[in-house]
């Protein structure tokens, strides 16, 4: 019998919750995943998450994708940003042709990772010359292929353009060994995705390694799940992610409230203070759960009746994305403010939560101008971008 798209994800992650428990000090001191971590996520199938069931992958609904990752983000919000980022590049899987496909996620790691920055790339027989560096390449380390998003320009000079005439986009792909990596990752939070930069001088990319990602007409595959775009897949799981990172935080402030007291001053628990705002704070995660989940349940059935994603989902999936981050990182201001000065201590279950959180927040899926965008749409002044437009 034929498993369900997305079967024992959940549970297989929530296995591996001790072992990434353990490893989270190493990935953070070292900036990228420990190879224990690496090595359980691609055995258990993780990585494989949105990959075609035709290639061997789980092909999973966007639920059991964000509950996979959300549990990851309770103990170790490197790992699961790194899980997410790369799973979601695999989606590309179904724009190519079966063998580009086979070769890059059927060879061992099978791991396919990109960083943000559109350059160009020129038409040659046969394929594409590309010279450029990308940056923020989340999961590059653990990468076997990487990817890069890039505008084509004909030989003559002149870009070649889409059906709707703006400038053509490719996603150019390439074994990581063609490339040369730069160690730059070194911030306050999401420490441990080594999210570095790359680069490639003169690389011809063939044909057939060059995607139209996003463009639904090149599709190969017809499962449900590639009726939506990567950067709608990247919203939901991100948001997941945030909220793990919220649940676990405000759990570590509750457990401090329940035994922390201080001479002369009334313990935590009896505090009615802290009592109010911790009922608040847990409404406002619950709320925003329930509101990121419910929006992607509505879109997947609505998807599952007709085939295709229409514009209001796309928008209320944008929105309810953008929201669901800020009010994560609410959330984990409330509870590291709760925890007073406990909370500044590395040994603290809140302090490196917090920082994560916050970079978290400044990556591109939690930009204010999503709200703009969503406006828009609701106006009747455009449809939701597809991808990061500035």
């Amino acid at each position: 019998m034929n498993k369900p798209p997305g079967f024992g994800l959940i549970e297989r992650a929530k296995a591996l919750l001790p072992l990434i428990a353990r490893e989270a000090d190493e990935i953070e001191r070292t900036r990228r995943l420990t190879e224990p971590v690496v090595s359980a996520l691609i055995e258990n199938g993780l990585y494989r998450g949105l990959l075609p069931q035709s290639l061997g992958g789980a092909e999973a609904p966007p639920e059991v994708f964000m509950q996979m990752l959300e549990e990851i983000a309770k103990v170790d919000a490197s790992t699961a940003w790194c899980l997410g980022q790369c799973s979601v590049c695999a989606m590309t899987a179904a724009y190519l042709d079966s063998d580009a496909a086979n070769e890059i996620f059927n060879t061992p790691p099978g791991i396919l990772a990109w960083g943000a920055v559109a350059r160009e790339v020129h038409a040659v027989p046969g394929g594409y010359r590309v010279t450029g560096r990308w940056d923020f390449a989340s999961g590059s380390r653990q990468a076997s292929w990487l990817g890069a998003h890039v505008q084509v320009v004909e030989a003559d000079g002149t870009r070649r353009l889409a059906s709707n005439g703006a400038p053509e986009i490719r996603t150019i792909l390439f074994p990581a060994t063609s490339a040369t990596m730069y160690e730059v990752w070194d911030v306050i939070g999401l420490s441990g995705t080594g999210t570095d930069s790359y680069s490639v001088d003169n690389l011809f990319i063939p044909e057939k390694f060059a995607a139209q990602r996003d463009n639904f007409s090149a599709l190969r595959e017809k499962g449900l799940l590639y009726g939506i775009t990567t950067y709608s897949m990247y919203g939901l799981g991100f948001g997941a992610i945030a909220l793990g990172v919220a649940r676990a935080t405000l759990d570590a402030a509750i457990e401090l409230a329940r035994g922390k007291a201080s001479v002369g001053i009334k313990a935590m628990r009896e505090n009615s203070a802290v009592q109010g705002l911790i009922g608040r704070t847990e409404g406002n995660l619950r709320a925003a759960r329930a509101y990121l989940y419910g929006s992607a349940a509505e879109a997947w059935r609505d998807l599952t009746r007709t085939g295709s994603l229409s514009e209001d989902h796309r928008t209320a999936l944008r929105l309810a994305s953008t929201w669901t981050i800020h009010q994560a990182a609410s959330v984990v201001d409330a509870a590291y403010h709760m925890a007073g000065a406990t909370a500044i201590f590395r040994a603290s279950p809140c302090e490196r939560r917090f920082r994560d959180m916050h970079a978290i927040a400044q990556q591109i899926q939690a930009r204010d101008n999503h709200y703009e965008d969503v406006g828009k749409a609701m106006l009747g002044a455009g449809p939701i971008p597809r991808g990061p437009t500035r």
